[in-house]
């Protein structure tokens, strides 16, 4: 037996191992192609590294509310993130160091000083944006809402336009009386949906409601309800809320931005104007909560915002009222 025999003996049973066949291998004495019979191990591609990697900076990055409590930590020589607690210069990046908190009285005069700086219009808008603490007990939150509010110094000269649905021709005619724009049944369906008759306001007694489902597209938010104070019997009531009252609503969750007044008004209006919009949203949450406001921001038209205190409009929780809830989580507990 030779050598040659020996190694195409051998290199036969290799390719049969490797169980593929190519007419020009040969193996002599000469040559030797080496075969491997195990795979490679897998390198990690630098697509996948930088998904790693751009996965780890996510998880590293803060939302604005854990930003936000940590620079409220004031036990830090320097907020964090941030250059320093307040500016030493006159002139200075307004990013770098926190937003100064300002009284009320402050930030109306600063409105009205932006307003004379600029040459801008004297009775242009003054707008407040609240952020809500939605909320409640467990993973229960307060639903977005609308509300209805007679400011005590109202800036708005003209009156609402009321349309109030009754049959009855008894209330028909007190709502003449007290100043409705539109007074009728059923036979204003069609007219709205035609836009033929347009309203600022909605209002119904009970027992027509049912009648009005045709107008729920249509009106959508306007929709009379009892939730909303727009379902009643006492029409006089409603209709001197809704003449002269103004309209704010929840947007994105938990933000309130709505006019408060102009800015030519006194500034005691303004202030009691902001005074009694915060007191009337705080109903909506019970205070045994907690503050249902978090943040106030006033600004006009054309100024810049300016975060403002507003502890002092909250309503406080009486001790009659925090008792009996005390007595009234007790009781829950027991039985």
């Amino acid at each position: 037996m030779t050598v040659t025999s020996v190694l195409s003996h051998c290199n036969r049973n290799l390719k049969k191992q490797a169980q593929f066949s190519c007419p020009s291998f040969s193996c002599t004495y000469r040559s030797w192609d080496f075969i491997r019979f195990y795979a490679a191990p897998a390198t990690s591609s630098k697509a996948a590294k930088k998904e790693k990697e751009k996965e780890q900076s996510k998880s590293k990055l803060m939302t604005k509310d854990e930003l936000e409590e940590k620079r409220k930590d004031t036990s830090r020589p320097k907020p964090y993130g941030l250059t320093a607690w307040k500016p030493t210069d006159d002139v200075y990046v307004a990013c770098y160091y926190p937003k100064p908190l300002l009284e009320v009285e402050t930030a109306i005069d600063m409105l009205k000083t932006f307003q004379k700086l600029d040459f801008t219009y004297e009775k242009q808008p003054v707008y407040v944006e609240l952020q809500l603490d939605m909320k409640l007990e467990k993973k229960k939150k307060v639903d977005p809402f609308v509300g209805y509010l007679k400011y005590p110094y109202p800036f708005s000269t003209v009156e609402n336009k009321v349309l109030v649905f009754t049959e009855n021709p008894d209330d028909a005619q007190i709502a003449r009386d007290n100043g409705a724009a539109f007074v009728g049944g059923s036979e204003f369906i069609q007219q709205i949906l035609d836009d033929e008759i347009q309203a600022d306001f909605y209002i119904a007694t009970p027992e027509i409601v049912p009648k009005l489902i045709q107008l729920k597209n249509k009106l959508r938010k306007k929709f009379p309800k009892s939730k909303r104070g727009s379902v009643g019997r006492d029409i006089p009531k409603m209709l001197q809320l809704f003449k002269t009252g103004h309209e704010y609503l929840v947007e994105k969750e938990c933000l309130v931005q709505t006019k408060i007044a102009t800015l030519d008004m006194p500034q005691e209006h303004i202030v009691a104007n902001l005074d009694a919009l915060i007191k009337d949203i705080c109903t909506y949450r019970p205070l045994s909560y907690g503050p249902f406001v978090e943040r106030v921001i006033l600004t006009s038209a054309t100024s810049e915002a300016l975060f403002i205190r507003f502890q002092q409009f909250l309503p406080q929780e009486t001790e009659k009222a925090a008792s009996e809830t005390s007595v009234n989580s007790e009781t829950s507990t027991t039985i």
